[in-house]
């Protein structure tokens, strides 16, 4: 942890020069002075029209009496641009109805009232099958778990409907999944930090007079499951609304990514070495590329370039490149040690390694 810790000292330096500024709020030259919310628009997606740091939306609202909460934006809103007497810029709403209460008829022909529902900060849609199955946990967590054992039919694979037996289960809950270990994580000091597992099916306990061994029921699988699947309780993951947030001395790194692509870009979901202590669901991060160390000789070279043995007068000053900006990612589920993040901005290929701080 301590060299983890120095690692990530050591170039914030190099960092200083590109984020040190406090944050100005730019609006920008296209963002239209009227805008009504449309079902379908997050939240990020509005922010962008009207600024480069979509994380600064508050501010946008200080002067407005009619939102108490920024992140709660509705369809049908309609957004009106205003500039004070001292040329300061922000955003009203114009809402017909504060409470957004919607008449629904039910089926007997009753009226009800009904809460409409705030646009997401998030695109949901292309994330919520990561928020809700795949997961990282330790190593040692991962194993502690029961596992299938095999069936009556003495068949290799199961699927869904299928019975299976187990190791015995110590649960509060009939509803299971059944995961797999899909692959190993380190952080950039070669350190195991986790585990990364992949849902494979939902499962429920068959009610039997087993002591050693729970019978389970396969539901809804999307991948074979083989003897040695681990079986743990099955939870509904809630994704409450989101606050967008700027990370301020946070200092990571990608590490890997869901599929195990090397390359990666726009809406590709990254794994952070940050976990739940330093980041949390909706923490806006800067992604930052930062070069080879070069060896300033006779003949600059970059570490690790292959050249013949250079005498020691030749041998030069090492040097540290800046890290530059190239992208952004928004935190959108944090474990233990780790965290996912989607990438909502990119200008050159994303690669493991590359450094996430203040964006």
């Amino acid at each position: 942890m301590m060299i983890k810790n120095l690692v990530r000292l050591s170039i914030i330096a190099f960092l200083l020069p590109l984020y040190c500024f406090a944050d100005v709020l730019q609006l920008k030259e296209s963002a239209p002075e009227r805008y009504v919310v449309k079902k379908g628009d997050t939240l990020w997606d509005i922010s962008n029209l009207y600024l480069d740091k979509a994380w600064l939306w508050p501010e946008l609202w200080r002067n407005n009496v009619h939102i108490t909460n920024p992140h709660l934006i509705y369809p049908g809103d309609e957004l009106h641009l205003v500039k004070n007497s001292k040329g300061e810029v922000s955003l009203e709403v114009v809402r017909e109805n504060i409470d957004k209460l919607k008449i629904k008829l039910s089926p007997d022909g009753n009226k009800q009232l009904k809460q409409a529902q705030a646009i997401p900060a998030l695109p949901w849609s292309m994330i919520r099958p990561y928020i809700n199955n795949e997961m990282i946990m330790s190593d040692e967590d991962y194993e502690r778990h029961p596992y299938v054992l095999g069936n009556e039919e003495g068949a290799v694979r199961y699927y869904e409907d299928n019975l299976v037996l187990g190791k015995s289960l110590r649960r509060r809950s009939d509803e299971m999944r059944i995961i797999r270990k899909q692959n190993e994580l380190f952080d950039m000091q070669g350190q195991l930090i986790g585990v990364q597992v992949r849902h494979l099916a939902r499962a429920k306990v068959v009610k039997t007079k087993l002591k050693q061994q729970s019978l389970v029921k396969i539901q809804e699988s999307s991948l074979e499951i083989k003897r040695g699947d681990r079986i743990i309780p099955y939870q509904e993951f809630d994704q409450d609304e989101i606050s967008l947030i700027a990370a301020e001395d946070q200092i990571g790194f990608i590490i890997g990514d869901l599929e195990q692509h090397n390359l990666l870009g726009k809406f590709n979901v990254v794994i952070l070495d940050l976990g739940e202590m330093e980041v949390s669901p909706g923490t806006v991060m800067g992604i930052y590329s930062q070069g080879p160390r070069i060896i300033d000789g006779y003949q600059p070279k970059y570490e690790g370039e292959s050249d013949v043995i250079r005498s020691a007068f030749e041998m030069g000053d090492e040097i540290e490149q800046p890290a530059l900006k190239v992208g952004e990612v928004i935190v959108f589920k944090s474990f233990d040690k780790a965290s996912y993040a989607l990438i909502t901005e990119s200008t050159k290929v994303i690669k493991r390694g590359m450094i996430v701080a203040k964006p």
